[in-house]
């Protein structure tokens, strides 16, 4: 198996903020109203004059969060509010000091008002909310608060999707933090970390042990031609070691068409298949005894057409090599990759000659590699190691009941929906 640095910018990375209850619509109450030409029964005998009715209580001011004049709060601060009695909040502006109006979205929970983007440090903000409530009135509150000074300690995070790129099915989203983020943290960033999938799927989160990535997939592989979008909104999301989120990371891509490669050690084959019908059976040569490849559901991570692998810093000998390869498509961060091995063409189909990697020939790495996309899936049966959770992107190594025990956040049978 061959090494090299993982490469690239991180795209992404996330906020948290704590939010209360909201609450829902309505308009205010008319006072009634006499057409001339009728006599109510209120009308005074002594003055021929109509009585006025009772009047109305003033509606309860609804109780807004950030309370009033609070200081020094996150910029990933959401609006909440309560009205009294019960009730749903209807509308929400939230206005900065120099009369910018900040844009953003109720949760579907009603629980909390989310500024589309992080709020800007050090500045003064007035948020306006109304609701109705149970009473029918219409009750309003309003709240001014100062957000925080721009934190020194930071935590830095990542966000493995990119703009407008298209990939394969099997293609979680990735967050990446550095370093790990807290296990009692984890709810909270988790609810600031937004996907919306078209055609709507359900997902659910799946935090790595040490916190250091999130995966988020659904029940099942990506539908064909699906639609992601992401927010990791976690600017100024402030964790209990003291470090703050650094800045929101977000990405909207597409989901090509289905295609899926699964390998069986036993007849050391690999059967490769486009929208669920099998387009070509490969030869493959595996890792041999003392390196085996590892058994388990990978994702294509990167694809180069030329590379070299450099493993000089193996401890064993036998194991250090510098060779030029083509067709590399990294599945592990461990150094497995499926790539083209003319040097093992005899062997392939029949014997394991591989430091780990999935060898196939010259022709079929081309093959493979003019066809695959980052995201696609490759399923690796009947070796002796099993794939370790973290060693690339293992989200699909698990079944769904694995997956969802990793949640921080408590996930509806079958998965969660957006939060929009």
């Amino acid at each position: 198996m061959g090494r090299f640095a993982r490469g690239g910018a991180m795209v992404g990375a996330l906020i948290l903020t704590a939010s209360l209850a909201l609450t829902g619509c309505g308009d205010n109450q008319k006072q009634p109203a006499f057409v001339s030409g009728g006599q109510p029964a209120s009308v005074s005998a002594v003055e021929g004059a109509v009585s006025d009715p009772s009047p109305q209580p003033a509606a309860a001011p609804l109780r807004v969060s950030p309370a009033d004049g609070a200081d020094d709060r996150p910029v990933s601060t959401e609006i909440g509010a309560t009205v009294p009695g019960g009730g749903k909040v209807s509308k929400v502006v939230l206005t900065a000091a120099n009369g910018t109006t900040v844009e953003g979205r109720m949760r579907r929970d009603g629980s909390s008002w989310v500024p589309s983007t992080p709020l800007k440090y050090a500045t003064r903000y007035t948020a306006t909310v109304s609701g109705t409530g149970t009473d029918g009135q219409t009750h309003e509150g309003t709240s001014t608060f100062t957000t925080m000074a721009k934190p020194k300690s930071m935590i830095g995070s990542g966000l493995y999707m990119f703009d407008g790129k298209t990939y394969g099915v099997g293609m979680p989203v990735v967050a990446e933090f550095s370093p790990g983020i807290p296990k009692k943290d984890r709810a909270a960033v988790q609810k600031r970390m937004f996907v919306r999938t078209d055609p709507p799927q359900p997902g659910a989160w799946h935090w790595l042990y040490n916190g250091t990535q999130a995966y988020y997939r659904g029940p099942e592989y990506w539908k064909p031609g699906t639609e992601i979008s992401v927010r990791l909104a976690l600017a100024g999301i402030p964790l209990s070691n003291g470090r703050y989120g650094n800045v929101d990371r977000t990405a909207t891509a597409k989901i090509g068409r289905a295609f899926e490669m699964k390998v069986d050690n036993a007849s050391k084959k690999m059967t490769v298949y486009q929208n669920g019908t099998l387009i070509r059976t490969v030869p493959v040569s595996l890792g041999k005894k003392s390196t085996p490849s590892s058994s388990g559901t990978m994702v294509v991570m990167e694809k180069k057409e030329s590379t070299v692998f450099d493993t000089r810093d193996e401890a064993d000998p036998d194991n250090q090599y510098v060779t030029k390869i083509d067709f590399a498509q990294r599945i592990t961060w461990g150094g497995e990759y499926i790539h083209a091995a003319p040097w093992s063409e005899g062997v392939q189909g029949r014997v394991n000659v591989s430091h780990g990697c999935v060898n196939v020939s010259m022709a079929n790495g081309r093959w493979l590699f003019d066809r695959t996309l980052v995201g696609d899936p490759i399923t690796v049966r009947g070796t002796t190691r099993r794939l370790v959770p973290g060693n690339g992107w293992t989200a699909w190594s698990m079944s769904w009941s694995e997956f969802v025990a990793g949640s921080a956040l408590p996930v509806p049978k079958g998965g969660a929906g957006p939060a929009f």
